[in-house]
C-alpha cells in the first residue's frame, strides 16, 4: 500500500513537472498526504493533517490537481465538498449516503445525452458532473449480531 502510494505521488509529481509545474518541498507533502488518504478527503483534512504546510499552499495544490484532472471534486449529499484521486477519465460518482464511500461509474450513453441536450439548447457544454447518492451494498447488507 506504501508502495502504491509513494508510486501515485512520484507519477504525479513527475506529471506536473512534465507540465512546467514547480514541485517544492510542502507541495510534495500535500501529494503525498493525498495518496495516503483511504477515504475522500476536505481540504480543511488535509490541512489538518499538515499543520506546517501553509493552508494557501494546501488550498492552490488542490486546485492545481483539480484542473489538472490528478483529484476529482465531489460534491456530498449534505454539500460537503470533498476530493480524491482521479485517473484522469471523465466518470461520475455513486455516493452512499450512510459510509460515505464513493464508486466512479462511467456512462457515454447518458454523456452522449447531455451533450445532445446541450447542444440542441445551443449551450457551449464545458463539462458536468453527476453524483448519485443512496446506499451501497455493504451499508444494505443486513448486520448480524450474535
Amino acid at each position: 500500500m506504501a508502495a502504491a502510494a509513494a508510486a501515485t505521488t512520484t507519477s504525479t509529481a513527475a506529471r506536473l513537472s512534465g507540465d512546467g509545474r514547480r514541485i517544492t518541498g510542502p507541495r510534495r507533502r500535500v501529494l503525498r498526504a493525498m495518496t495516503a488518504a483511504k477515504r475522500p478527503f476536505t481540504v480543511e483534512e488535509l490541512c489538518a493533517e499538515l499543520p506546517d504546510v501553509g493552508r494557501a499552499t494546501v488550498f492552490r495544490t488542490v486546485r492545481l490537481l483539480v484542473d489538472t484532472e490528478v483529484l476529482c471534486r465531489v460534491v456530498i449529499e449534505d454539500g460537503t465538498v470533498r476530493y480524491q484521486l482521479s485517473d484522469g477519465e471523465h466518470h461520475h460518482h455513486l455516493v452512499c449516503s450512510c459510509c460515505g464511500s464513493l464508486q466512479d461509474f462511467v456512462d457515454p450513453a447518458m454523456d452522449r445525452l447531455i451533450e445532445a441536450n446541450a447542444e440542441g439548447r445551443q449551450f457551449a457544454l464545458a463539462g458536468h458532473a453527476i453524483e448519485l447518492y443512496g446506499v451501497c451494498a455493504s451499508c444494505q447488507a443486513p448486520r448480524h449480531t450474535d
